[in-house]
């Protein structure tokens, strides 16, 4: 697999307005703060919105939390011969630099980052097989999978954990979301240059 073209934080802020930002993060990730004028399409959902990214004009930037998920990202849409760009570092360095992140209208509390989510229930697993294992030693097992679970991600660059997390209510589209998100790229896609 070919490394993806990549932007750092201040080379895409300068070009900010010029691009078509995609954050491939959960909803409740994105939620939590997005960069400005960025479109929500879940990295599982990808494959809906490859018809409207085909026809898009101009540059395209995938962002994800870390640059993790917007690299697989720009590997899925490459295979189908879409050119897209990741930010170095994803939202997460965009923030530490300072730079302004958007939230939806709609308010509420943010999601948890993914992979917050993740050391939250691997480190609650642990701990409860711990606790458990004071009533039947089995238990443990528990944590040694949890332990191992961890291990093979790290080695992999994959995490089920967070695939399975993923599936959660709130960190899920809701259909009319992800609608609107394709009739957005729709209109930028048939949009002179000049206005957007």
């Amino acid at each position: 697999m070919s490394t993806p073209l990549a932007l750092d934080a201040d080379q895409a802020h300068t070009r900010l307005a010029e691009l078509t930002v995609l954050d491939v993060r959960t909803p409740g990730e994105y939620a939590s703060g997005h960069l400005p004028g960025a479109l929500n399409v879940p990295l599982d959902q990808l494959d809906r919105a490859l018809p409207a990214l085909r026809a898009l004009r101009g540059d395209l930037l995938v962002v994800c939390a870390s640059g993790a998920r917007s690299a697989n990202a720009c590997a899925t849409l490459a295979g189908a011969g879409i050119r897209a760009m990741t930010l170095t570092g994803g939202t997460a360095d965009w923030s530490r630099r300072g730079l302004a992140l958007g939230r939806p209208a709609s308010g509420g509390p943010g999601v948890w980052p993914m992979d917050r989510q993740v050391r939250f229930t691997a480190g609650t697993l642990v701990l409860a097989g711990l606790g458990l294992s004071l009533a039947h030693p089995a238990w443990l097992l528990l944590s040694a999978g949890v332990a191992g679970g961890l291990v093979f991600s790290a080695v992999s660059g994959t995490c089920g954990m967070a695939a399975l997390l993923s599936k959660l209510p709130h960190n899920r589209p809701r259909p009319a979301d992800l609608e609107a998100t394709l009739e957005a790229l729709a209109a930028r896609a048939s949009a002179p240059e000049s206005t957007r």
